[in-house]
């Protein structure tokens, strides 16, 4: 498969009064289209940095970030956004959610950004109501939804523009077992159907499910292993 993601000599430095904290360094690393990776490790190891950088919220110090072949550390702050709009979906631990709109117009939100069409809008936001269980919820607000209903309204939007990654930070930390279970069969899904699915984990079972692993350890990666799943036939 044609690499999604090429990171070449990546370092990210941020500077605390005096002292410089290196919180990613001479990070090198290649994701292929359609992967399912867990990135995982202690606290303060460089996961949230790099999933930031992954996601063009933050930006290398050094180093060179390619996309889909395309060297995103070069764009102007205006043309990372269109990338990150059309290209990159989030789900993140606690949503994220606009509290006064509603699930329709939450998963809606990045379509109205894009500038598409009121018409479309509607026809793709009912379709992925449907598609996650929430038709009977398009009207309620995030606080008149359960944790499992909000991370689902979360995923909606993060998939509504078709984009060619999702990274999930902690996606169902604030979950039950069974809800988190719910929540991570819709990401897996969603990978099945070919989007590369980026999982920054501590959870080790959450973390297995993956096919591919990367352990951080101070802002460096120590591990990078494949799983082989065995076949069900």
């Amino acid at each position: 498969m044609p690499a999604l993601i090429e990171l070449s000599g990546i370092e990210r430095i941020f500077q605390l009064g005096d002292s410089e904290v290196h919180a990613l360094r001479h990070l090198e690393l290649s994701i292929a289209a359609g992967e399912y990776v867990a990135v995982m490790g202690p606290s303060g190891s460089g996961k949230s940095t790099l999933l930031n950088l992954l996601g063009l919220l933050d930006h290398p110090n050094i180093g060179i970030y390619r996309l889909e072949g395309r060297d995103v550390t070069t764009l102007s702050p205006e043309e990372q956004a269109r990338v990150r709009s059309e290209r990159i979906g989030f789900v993140f631990q606690s949503f994220h959610l606009v509290p006064r709109l509603t699930a329709a117009e939450n998963i809606a939100l990045p379509m109205t950004l894009a500038g598409i069409e009121p018409a479309q809008r509607a026809k793709r936001v009912e379709q992925a109501l449907k598609d996650y269980g929430l038709a009977d919820r398009a009207s309620h607000r995030p606080d008149q939804l359960s944790g499992g209903q909000r991370q689902r309204v979360a995923i909606a939007r993060a998939t509504i523009m078709q984009p060619a990654m999702i990274l999930a930070d902690e996606p169902t930390g604030n979950l039950d077992r069974a809800t988190g279970e719910e929540v991570m069969r819709l990401l897996e899904e969603l990978n099945q159907r070919g989007v590369t699915l980026i999982v920054v984990t501590h959870d080790t079972t959450l973390g297995a499910r993956a096919r591919r692993q990367l352990l951080m350890e101070d802002g460096e990666l120590r591990h990078d292993r494949t799983i082989k799943k065995k076949s069900n036939a």
